[in-house]
């Protein structure tokens, strides 16, 4: 048997290449091998842009109004993004330049930690700027600016009343804080004229409304037993949820004569003896979270 010779091929530059049988190492037509250097670089891998959220959000958590107020801003032509104008279904991230009447505005990232205040208000003092005839400082005023242009109060107390009362300028977590004080345990201090008798207590902790829909009240006890029969007398009253003015209502429903109300707990949050009158205190952003987490824990449990 003869063998068979290999057979020559012209390649593109007019040289004969040798091909063998059965090793076709290169399937470009004329025989041109392929480029032996080195593989082109993959272009780098671009990082995701920030999650952007709608600009209502952004700047109700920024304590700049709440996102009523933004729409109202948006609809007036007041706010720009970039040189352009607002609409009300607009995005924005942490990188975008907004301006309000011409003027940037100061964005908070959503993982920066917002501050919440404790404050110990006393009966009758003002709660916001303008509630007072004789133009006192409200309790709002006296936050600081560095923590946002404008500040929500969350459940506040009645004017007649005070003790804690907490604000934030995130219009978010004031939103968060204020379904959470419905589920959590609130304390509050009474003081009467004389003491209680058993029907009243019992009335108290039945929680009877006029509306109809009962309070929930686990205790009423008094917090100065060596008080006497006669004078004013102070009584602990734990509900569930419940604001200064239910706890108002379910007193004087019961004939009790109340002359003062102050609010000392909101779930895990408590007033310090050692906060004088009309001064605050940031709170962690632990106890804060604790609060919220406390309600999670007990809708889960129902």
């Amino acid at each position: 048997m003869r063998l068979r010779s290999p057979r020559p091929v012209w390649s593109q530059r007019g040289r004969s290449t040798t091909v063998r049988p059965g090793k076709n190492r290169d399937a470009r037509p004329g025989g041109a091998r392929r480029s032996q250097g080195p593989r082109p670089s993959r272009p780098p891998v671009k990082e995701a842009p920030a999650t952007a959220e709608r600009i209502q959000k952004v700047l109700a958590r920024a304590g700049l109004g709440s996102r009523r107020q933004v729409e109202s801003w948006i609809s007036a032509g007041r706010l720009q993004i970039n040189g352009q104008l607002a609409t009300p279904g607009s995005k924005i991230t942490f990188d975008d330049k907004v301006l309000l009447d011409g003027r940037p505005v100061r964005l908070r990232e959503s993982h920066e930690p917002s501050t919440l205040f404790l404050c110990h208000r006393s009966p009758g003092d003002p709660l916001r700027p303008g509630d007072d005839p004789e133009e006192r400082t409200s309790l709002l005023d006296k936050l600081p600016r560095s923590a946002g242009k404008r500040f929500l109060l969350v459940s506040p107390m009645p004017r007649i009343d005070g003790g804690l009362e907490l604000a934030t300028a995130d219009g978010e977590l004031a939103s968060r804080l204020q379904r959470a004080v419905r589920s959590v345990e609130v304390e509050f201090s009474a003081r009467v004229r004389g003491k209680l008798i058993a029907p009243q207590v019992a009335a108290i902790l039945h929680g009877e409304r006029d509306c109809g829909t009962p309070l929930t009240v686990r205790v009423c006890e008094p917090a100065d037993e060596e008080a006497g029969e006669s004078g004013n007398r102070w009584y602990r009253i734990i509900t569930l949820g419940a604001s200064g003015s239910d706890m108002r209502h379910v007193l004087e429903r019961c004939g009790a004569v109340v002359s003062r109300i102050l609010r000392t707990r909101v779930g895990g949050i408590e007033l310090p003896r050692d906060l004088p009158r009309s001064a605050h205190r940031a709170v962690p952003a632990v106890e804060a979270e604790q609060l919220l987490l406390r309600v999670a824990a007990q809708a889960g449990d129902a």
